[in-house]
C-alpha cells in the first residue's frame, strides 16, 4: 500500500464506478487535501459557533473595521476567461445523467452542476456524478432512457461548473485519520484531479461555485486549497476560477475581502437568494425584530434583499468580476393556462427588474424559463457582460443590510404554514430517497428552500407570532396542522419513507434549540441504511 493512503478508510461499497474514480493517485491527492486543510475547515466551523453566540447576544454584524483598507484600495481580480465572459442565463440541477446531457443541451451559457443543495450525497450518487463530469467534459456522456429515448450531446453545449457541498458538510464514506473527510474537498478534489487535463485540452478550465461562505476566511481556505492543487498538478496558477454564492447574511458583510481573498482565482459573486433568506432567520433566530413573513411575500424588493443586491453588483463591477442573479424555481403549469402565463410573467418581470439592475446573468431550474430569461438579457444587455459598467456607490451601511420590516397582521397566514410543512416533509422524503432537486406545487425546491419552509415554522413558534385571527402559532397549533395534513396528504404517498421524513421535519421545527441545517440529519439516517444493505445477508 502507498504510505500515503495509511489511516484512509472507504466506507463505501466499491463499484465499477468508484474503482474508475477512486484510484490510487486521486485518492492520495484527497488524502493530501484533507491532512493539510481539514484541521483550517474544522478551526473555521468553530468560529462560526463563537460568531453565532454573539449574534444570540444581540451583538449585529456590521462591516470589519480591520479590513476597510481593502475596501478602500483599488485592486482588482485577475481577467476572466474568454469562455465564460458571457453567462447571461445559466441553469443548475444534479450531476445525474441525463439532466447532466439536458441542461448542456438546453441552450444555456453556464450549466451548473449541483453536488451540494440539489443533490442526495449518498454513495452511489456522489461516484456516478463525478463520472458523469468526466463523461461530459470528454464530450461521450450519452443517456438511454428505460422507454428507449437517446439523449446525446449537441454541438454548442453549456460551459460547465461545479458545486461542491459546503464547509459544513462531512463525507461520511471517506475516513481520514479516524474523521470524516470534508464533502467540500471531497467533491472539488475528485473533479479537479480527473478533469483538469480534459479542459485544458479544451482551452477551458475547472469553474466552481462556492456555497455557504460565512467570511473572508473560509475564502482564504478556498484559495489556499486552489494554489495547492494547482501546484501539485502542475497547472499555472489562476487557472480555477471560482464564483461565490453569497447567500448569508455574513458573507454581505465581507464581499470586496471575500473577492481580495480569491483575486487571482475570482469569477465574481452571486445572488444565492433562498439560503440568503434561510441565512437571515437562522442567523438571527434569538431576535424577534428580524422575523420574517410567509415565503412568497419575501422578495427581491425587501429592504434588506435590493440592499444586497445592489452592493454585491457595486462591488463585483469595481473589482472587474461577474455578478450573478438569483435562481428562478418556476416550472411550466401545463394543465392551467392562465396560471402557467402568470408564472411566466412572474419570470420576466424577475430577469428585467435583474438586467436593468446590473446583473451579469442569472439563473433558472427549467430549461423552459431559459428563453425568457434569455430575451430580457439579450434586449437590455448588448455586450457580453455588464461588467464595466459600475454603478455609482450606493452607500450601502449595516443598516440598510439589516433592515427587515416588521411584519404586519396578515403576513403569516396558515396556507404559508401548510406550505412550508409539504414542501420541507415532502423534500426530505425525496432526499431520503436519493433526490435531492423536487418539482412541488410548481416551483423547484431543492435544499435551500426547505431550509426556509422548516426554519420559518420554529421561528414563528419561537416568537409566538401570531395568524390573521389572532391565533398564536404554538407547536401544539402546528401538531394540528401537521396531523391535518398527514391525513389529507401524505397519507396518499406511495413512499416508504413519508413516515421517517416528517418525523426529521418535526424534529426540526420543535427542536428548543435551532439546528443549523436539516441535511446532516437525513445524511445519517441514509448512510445508516447503506451500511445496513452492505451487511452480509445470512
Amino acid at each position: 500500500m502507498n504510505s500515503n493512503l495509511r489511516d484512509l478508510e472507504i466506507r463505501g461499497a466499491p463499484f465499477e464506478e468508484s474503482r474508475r474514480i477512486l484510484t490510487p493517485d486521486a485518492l492520495v491527492f484527497l488524502v493530501q487535501l484533507e491532512r493539510r486543510f481539514g484541521g483550517v475547515r474544522r478551526d473555521l466551523l468553530a468560529k462560526r459557533k463563537e460568531r453565532q453566540l454573539e449574534l444570540n447576544r444581540g451583538v449585529l454584524p456590521d462591516f470589519l473595521p480591520q479590513t476597510a483598507s481593502v475596501r478602500s484600495g483599488s485592486w482588482r481580480c485577475a481577467p476572466v476567461p474568454a469562455d465564460i465572459q458571457d453567462r447571461r442565463v445559466e441553469i443548475t440541477g444534479p450531476t445525474d445523467r441525463k439532466m447532466v446531457i439536458n441542461a448542456l443541451n438546453s441552450g444555456a451559457k453556464v450549466f451548473m452542476a449541483d453536488f451540494e443543495d440539489a443533490n442526495c450525497p449518498n454513495w452511489a450518487n456522489s461516484i456516478t456524478g463525478q463520472q458523469n463530469m468526466i463523461d461530459a467534459n470528454r464530450r461521450t456522456i450519452s443517456y438511454t432512457s428505460p422507454d428507449g429515448r437517446q439523449y446525446n450531446l449537441k454541438k454548442e453545449v453549456a460551459v460547465l461548473f461545479v458545486r461542491p457541498r459546503g464547509w459544513h458538510l462531512d463525507e461520511e464514506h471517506i475516513y481520514i485519520d479516524g474523521r470524516p473527510m470534508s464533502g467540500s474537498l471531497f467533491d472539488f478534489g475528485l473533479y479537479l484531479f480527473h478533469n483538469h487535463k480534459i479542459l485544458a485540452d479544451r482551452r477551458s478550465g475547472p469553474y466552481f461555485y462556492l456555497p455557504k461562505l460565512e467570511s473572508h476566511l473560509e475564502a482564504r481556505l478556498w484559495n489556499d486549497v486552489f494554489v495547492f492543487s494547482q501546484k501539485y498538478l502542475n497547472m499555472p496558477n489562476g487557472t480555477i476560477k471560482a464564483t461565490v454564492l453569497i447567500e448569508t447574511i455574513l458573507a454581505s458583510f465581507e464581499m470586496d475581502e471575500i473577492l481580495y481573498e480569491l483575486r487571482d482565482h475570482s469569477a465574481g459573486l452571486n445572488c444565492g437568494r433562498w439560503d440568503y433568506i434561510f441565512s437571515v432567520i437562522k442567523k438571527f433566530n434569538q431576535l424577534p425584530q428580524f422575523v420574517l413573513p410567509d415565503r412568497s411575500k419575501v422578495t427581491m424588493t425587501s429592504p434588506f434583499m435590493e440592499a444586497y443586491v445592489k452592493l454585491l453588483i457595486y462591488t463585483c463591477h469595481r473589482r472587474g468580476v461577474h455578478a450573478m442573479g438569483g435562481m428562478a424555481a418556476q416550472i411550466p403549469i401545463k394543465d392551467n393556462k392562465a396560471a402557467n402565463d402568470a408564472a411566466m410573467e412572474k419570470v420576466k418581470q424577475d430577469k428585467l427588474r435583474e438586467v436593468k439592475f446590473g446583473h451579469d446573468g442569472t439563473w433558472v431550474a427549467h430549461p423552459a424559463l431559459i428563453p425568457i430569461a434569455l430575451e430580457q438579457f439579450n434586449t437590455y444587455m448588448k455586450t457580453p457582460n455588464q461588467i464595466a459598467n459600475i454603478p455609482t456607490n450606493p452607500g450601502i451601511t449595516a443598516k440598510h443590510l439589516l433592515n427587515v420590516p416588521p411584519v404586519s397582521p396578515g403576513d403569516i397566514t396558515e396556507d404559508g404554514i401548510r406550505s412550508n410543512i409539504i414542501v420541507g416533509v415532502e423534500y426530505i422524503d425525496a432526499w431520503l430517497n436519493g433526490n435531492g432537486c423536487v418539482p412541488i406545487n410548481y416551483l423547484m425546491e431543492d435544499a435551500a428552500t426547505a431550509e426556509i419552509s422548516r426554519s420559518q415554522i420554529w421561528q414563528w413558534i419561537r416568537h409566538h407570532s401570531k395568524l390573521p385571527n389572532n391565533q398564536p402559532i404554538t407547536i401544539q397549533y402546528i401538531d394540528g396542522v401537521l396531523r391535518d395534513i398527514e391525513n389529507k396528504v401524505f397519507s396518499k404517498s406511495k413512499s416508504q419513507t413519508i413516515k421517517h421524513a416528517t418525523s426529521i421535519f418535526y424534529t426540526l421545527i420543535s427542536s428548543p434549540e435551532f439546528i443549523d441545517f436539516l441535511t446532516p440529519s437525513a445524511y445519517n439516517y441514509i448512510v445508516k441504511q447503506e451500511r445496513v444493505a452492505q451487511q452480509p445477508k445470512l
